[in-house]
């Protein structure tokens, strides 16, 4: 079995997703890319200690990138969408 923080490598930090934070209680997370709902759900509640009551699963592919004369590839990558139960909030930054 896979540790939770193996699944849930990062959260996004943007606009979109402080906004999705604070009108929905929805979180954004980038996760293994070979990771599945059922494992990204327990991760996140074993991590934070909230109830999570939907995931949404998103796979970005890969994106060309050129630098000069030099191309190259950005590798794919998997993001999920956390919704909380009401009540329930996740601070990634506390004491701001």
């Amino acid at each position: 079995m896979k540790s939770p923080e193996s699944i849930i490598l990062r959260p996004m930090i943007t606009e979109k997703s402080n906004s999705l934070q604070e009108t929905c209680n929805q979180v954004i997370f980038r996760v293994a890319r070979d990771a599945n709902k059922i494992e990204i759900r327990q991760a996140v509640e074993k991590l934070f200690g909230v109830k999570v009551v939907d995931v949404r699963t998103m796979r970005l592919p890969k994106r060309w990138k050129r630098v000069g004369r030099n191309i190259g590839q950005r590798p794919s990558w998997k993001k999920a969408v956390v919704r909380l139960r009401e009540g329930d909030k996740i601070e990634f930054f506390s004491g701001v």
